[in-house]
């Protein structure tokens, strides 16, 4: 967060590039120290766009369809704009913190200043609730031209904080459905001026198909997606060109041992899985158990444990 500081410590390593993996928080930083030593970085405008949720909604109008939304700064400035059910979140951070969806007025004041609390600028937006199946999509961009790398099926606690317990790719969306994801993915990123690296960007898809786009982060997804899942399903070395890009270097995605992937997260929600946790898997990467206590989720920062499979076909745990 300390911009300054962090040129100034830059400029007396001399650093070749600068990026971020999993985490919005950098993203304003990346793009200032990259702009001032001559990096390849976006813009510090579209750092802005793709870290402010009320500036992202506000670029993506009439682009790429959103929810209705609106911002407030406190309890008192709620108004009776939207029918419920709808989402409460701060403008300004991922991983599930701050989130909460009311189905009705009651701890309306309560979800506006958790919101609050959890953002860094103090602010929270208000927008209605779309219903139905969550997607991430992973995507590199080089010159402003974006490439699509894996479509992932994210399965989460649902109401109120949706705290995601599992991700698998690819995702198993007819090809009708996953076209119109990666063209409003496409019309997304350019929207938010997205140029170098990564992005992460979700979406909602309704029963009778229309896509929504939640938010889009310029960095690679977190809970293992793009440090493990992308690779382990397409061959493509997702963190190595990510780091390429940085670097001012760029080479054309290449797509290798398609297979299927994913991660499942222990949590009081998923006590089901503890089996698996306690012996070998034939289709298991990697797992831990990193916290014995077994919490309900709030945030992603409540989670206990994971597992990460690699298979031929989809692993559907009980």
């Amino acid at each position: 967060m300390e911009k300054e500081q962090i040129l100034e410590q830059c400029l007396e390593i001399g650093i070749d590039g600068i990026c971020t993996i999993a985490s919005d928080m950098p993203v304003p930083t990346i793009s200032f120290v990259g702009e001032k030593m001559g990096l390849c970085v976006n813009s510090q405008k579209s750092a802005w766009l793709s870290t402010d949720k009320e500036a992202m909604r506000q670029a993506f109008d009439g682009k790429v369809q959103i929810p209705k939304f609106y911002k407030v700064q406190a309890p008192s400035d709620y108004r009776d704009a939207l029918d419920f059910p709808i989402i409460v979140k701060p403008t300004d951070r991922s991983g599930s913190r701050g989130v909460t969806k009311l189905t009705n007025d009651e701890g309306l004041d309560q979800a506006i200043a958790y919101a609050i609390s959890e953002s860094f600028s103090k602010q929270a937006i208000i927008e209605e609730f779309i219903s139905g199946r969550e997607v991430s999509v992973e995507s590199v961009s080089w010159q402003g031209k974006h490439r699509i790398l894996a479509i992932t099926d994210k399965i989460t606690t649902g109401a109120p904080h949706f705290v995601e317990l599992a991700h698998h790719e690819p995702s198993s969306f007819p090809s009708s459905i996953l076209e119109k994801i990666e063209a409003e993915t496409l019309k997304a990123l350019d929207a938010l001026e997205i140029a170098y690296g990564a992005a992460h960007s979700e979406f909602k898809i309704t029963e009778n198909g229309k896509v929504y786009a939640i938010e889009v982060g310029a960095r690679m997804g977190g809970d293992f997606i793009g440090s493990h899942l992308v690779q382990l399903s397409t061959g493509y070395d997702y963190v190595k060109g990510v780091v390429e890009i940085a670097l001012g270097e760029f080479h054309e995605p290449q797509f290798r041992d398609r297979a299927y992937s994913g991660v499942y997260f222990l949590s009081e929600e998923t006590r089901n899985l503890i089996p698996y946790f306690e012996r070998p898997n034939a289709f298991e990467v990697e797992k831990a158990v990193q916290n014995q206590e077994l919490k309900n989720l709030k945030s992603s920062n409540d989670r206990s444990g994971y597992l990460i499979y690699q298979a031929a076909e989809r692993i559907e745990l009980p």
